[in-house]
């Protein structure tokens, strides 16, 4: 008997076009060394990450002066045109602070807009974060990219503005006081921003558009960009996300476009201690590299006066080419998919190759499949993360041992597919059996296109499969080499989402990706059908996923280099003379336990006042805390007087300790109009009301110990009821307290209002 190899050859060309995929993300060279001055080296750019990221340098701090110094003298070593914008902004976040930017511009031969390079140098408050991928890696492509530029003598047109941002991670402060502040703003005609948000993998390009992106996508397709990562489906998902960068505030407050570019894996390292030099990827910066120079010479002499258009494109990337077409493409593309598929179905039913029977077998067994494998999958997680409760101190969503358990259930759910779909085993049963799943890819597809356009592309596998089909209906049998070939758009479109879905979004997102095997899996399987003995397939992915999934167990503690975040504050009621210590932590460890006991108690009542946090977190545990001497601020009612209908309050807190922020609360039940901060307004006040969800009504990171000045009117016989909440970032440092240095396998929890001396008190006149 003749052995049939195809089964190992089509394992082996599947095998290789994912290897391939993924290989093509990146650049290669991010390990060379005496790169030629006139290219960008990512050694020369890791140089400058070292120097800015050897300490933490949030904004208030003395490091982040000292980055400030170094960022102005790299740009006058260019023989850049140099200067510092300083001023007060208050952004929707609720964030107010002074931000210092450090601005750079490069004259052009015949300006039409100014192309803006951005990216902020601030790192996270809290967390002791280092920022060298968030963000010293946008920094120093930047830096090393014009470096290049300017030793080839580039020419170009257009002036170059560069913008490193302040105080981006407070609320983007640094780009809304160049936007509002700063008259360069009017003459920017395109920003390219480069972010991190996490510390390896490959960079994506997200784009921000004011209407249409047609012209954005046409123009940027047009500069021969290298190693493109990006869909049109991204953005749309981006725009869902409370995920805004600087960016933003250009497009919101100028309508000024343009393109962000991020790498994301790896993201438990976001905003941690673990944001440094040795855990930053340098194909991640090369990657960064990769996108800047063939932009920065493109814009640099393209009329930007007009990116916008009233047309939106498809776009998506290929290992071959960056692929874009125009959204009207969409239902023509999916009329001519229904009526191929009507037809196909028509003639195949006519001609008795496919069966009625056979063919709702095929729907039965597909809907089992998504069914079980999403509803396992789902509760699978559940389960996980209550047998492993030290996952939720992870904020990010995304575990250490994360990439195991994305292989783990994507090995589990193959594992399924080939036992559920085990019987097949002539050309007639597979084809039967692959009318369900088009059918369904053709379904979601219909919904894309009324609901989210950014996904067209997903038509065009579908597309590829009903070629497969139609040759199957028209000549009766089937072409194992044609049906291979046409894997591949599945495998370049759908492949790469299936682990960027929990990269991006968080594991608990590991059901939709296993959702997505099933529906690639079904229309695979002309050539999955074919596969002998499927059940040894089975076995075989189902060992893999138990090795994964073994990994991941083994690898579910912390160490040092994987640490576990944990948090500390002292709490001062200066009103009750009551103090804590408290935590936001679900699970406390040896460092935590020291000040809050085996048996602390819950935390609820610490809650009563909003902190800003993005996770929403709250305090979980408190134990009584021996009382120490904390200054309080000074608070001056200004002017408090009575005009007409309405109370008019200037109120000035000034600290009398060094402090690094104030939360300010009021009674939501006092209406609060012409609020003013240190003479600046929020943002985006369009009335003269302030519009809030809860009882916070801003959060100020002081500089220079600065004091603030709160200026508003409120009804008169309204009764005035506000609160502050004052912090310092020392409390490690303050030796009254003497808490312990962490052990090396921990680090301070982010996103939170960490390793704190925290005083709360009513605002009042003081005698």
């Amino acid at each position: 008997m003749k052995k049939n190899y195809f089964p190992l050859i089509a394992f082996l060309f599947i095998s290789g076009i994912i290897f391939w995929i993924y290989y093509s993300m990146m650049p290669k060279n991010a390990d060379e060394q005496n790169v030629a001055l006139s290219q960008f080296s990512t050694q020369r750019a890791l140089d400058h990450v070292a120097i800015l990221s050897k300490s933490p340098h949030c904004i208030g701090s003395k490091k982040h002066e000292n980055v400030a110094n170094y960022l102005e003298n790299e740009l006058q070593k260019l023989g850049i045109e140099t200067k510092i914008e300083e001023g007060f902004t208050l952004t929707e976040w609720g964030n107010l602070t002074k931000s210092q930017n450090i601005l750079g511009r490069i004259k052009g031969t015949n300006n039409s807009k100014a192309l803006l390079l951005l990216s902020h140098y601030d790192s996270a408050p809290h967390s002791k974060s280092k920022g060298a991928s968030d963000d010293a890696s946008g920094i120093a492509t930047i830096l090393e990219g014009l470096r290049a530029f300017l030793h080839n003598k580039t020419p170009h047109e257009n002036d170059i503005i560069v913008l490193f941002s302040d105080a981006e991670e407070l609320g983007l402060n640094g780009a809304a006081l160049f936007v509002t502040q700063n008259k360069w703003a009017n003459e920017v005609g395109l920003v390219l921003n480069f972010e991190a948000r996490g510390t390896s993998g490959p960079s994506y390009m997200l784009m921000e558009v004011n209407k249409g992106n047609a012209e954005m996508v046409e123009s940027f397709s047009d500069a021969k960009v290298d190693f493109v990562n990006s869909n049109s489906l991204m953005y749309s998902i981006y725009k869902m996300l409370p995920n805004d960068t600087d960016l933003t505030v250009f497009r919101e407050q100028k309508q000024i476009q343009g393109f962000n570019f991020a790498f994301i894996d790896n993201h438990f390292n976001y905003h941690t201690e673990q944001d440094d030099l040795q855990h930053m990827d340098k194909s991640a910066l090369a990657h960064q590299g990769s996108y800047l120079m063939p932009l920065l010479k493109y814009y640099s002499n393209k009329d930007l006066k007009n990116t916008n258009s009233d047309e939106d494109n498809i776009y998506f990337n290929t290992p071959f080419c960056f692929v874009n077409y125009p959204f009207s493409w969409i239902f023509p593309m999916l009329g001519i998919a229904f009526v191929l598929f009507l037809g196909m179905l028509f003639v195949g039913f006519g001609k008795r190759i496919l069966d009625l029977k056979t063919v709702g077998n095929g729907f039965l067994l597909f809907f089992i499949n998504l069914v079980t494998i999403g509803a396992f999958t789902f509760f699978a997680w559940k389960i996980i993360l209550m047998l492993y409760p030290q996952y939720n101190d992870i904020l990010q969503g995304f575990t250490y041992n994360g990439h195991a358990y994305i292989y783990g259930f994507i090995a589990f759910t193959l594992s399924v597919c080939f036992f559920v779909y085990r019987k097949l085993s002539t050309e007639n049963q597979n084809m039967n059996f692959v009318v369900a799943p088009i059918f369904i890819w053709i379904l979601i597809n219909a919904g894309i296109a009324i609901f989210l356009k950014g996904a067209g592309f997903f038509l065009v596998p579908i597309l590829a499969s009903l070629i497969g089909f139609g040759y199957f209906t028209i000549t009766q049998k089937t072409n194992n080499v044609l049906n291979l070939i046409l894997t591949i758009p599945s495998l370049i479109i759908f492949v790469p989402f299936i682990t960027t879905l929990p990269i991006g979004l968080g594991l608990k997102l590991l059901f939709a990706s296993s959702i997505l095997v099933v529906l690639v899996f079904g229309l695979l399987i002309p050539v999955f059908g074919t596969f002998q003995k499927k059940g040894n397939w089975s076995l075989l992915f189902f060992i893999l996923a138990i090795g994964f999934f073994v990994n991941a167990h083994v690898n579910a503690g912390y160490e040092f280099g994987k640490a576990k975040p944990n948090s500390l504050v002292y709490y001062f009621d200066a009103d009750t003379k009551k103090t804590f210590w408290t935590t936001y932590d679900k699970n406390l460890d040896t460092w935590t336990k020291q000040y809050l006991g085996e048996n602390p108690q819950v935390a609820n009542d610490l809650n009563s006042l909003p902190m800003f946090s993005k996770y929403d977190s709250k305090f979980t545990f408190k134990k009584t805390a021996e009382v120490q001497n904390i200054a309080k601020p000074k608070i001056t009612f200004l002017i408090d007087s009575i005009s007409g209908n309405f109370r008019m309050l200037k109120i000035k807190i000034a600290p009398n300790r060094k402090v690094n922020r104030y939360d300010i609360f009021a009674n939501q039940k006092m209406e609060i109009y012409n609020l003013t901060a240190n003479g600046t307004k929020n943002i985006n006040q369009k009335t003269s009301k302030l519009i809030r969800e809860n009882q916070r009504i801003l959060s100020y990171y002081v500089v220079d110990n600065l004091p603030l000045e709160l200026s508003f009117s409120i009804p008169k016989a309204t009764f005035f009821d506000m609160k502050l909440i004052e912090s310092s970032f020392d409390l490690l440092e303050q030796k009254q307290f003497n808490v312990a240095k962490r052990q090396n396998w921990m680090m301070p929890t982010p996103f939170v209002l960490n390793d704190a001396v925290l005083l709360k008190m009513n605002i009042n006149q003081q005698l």
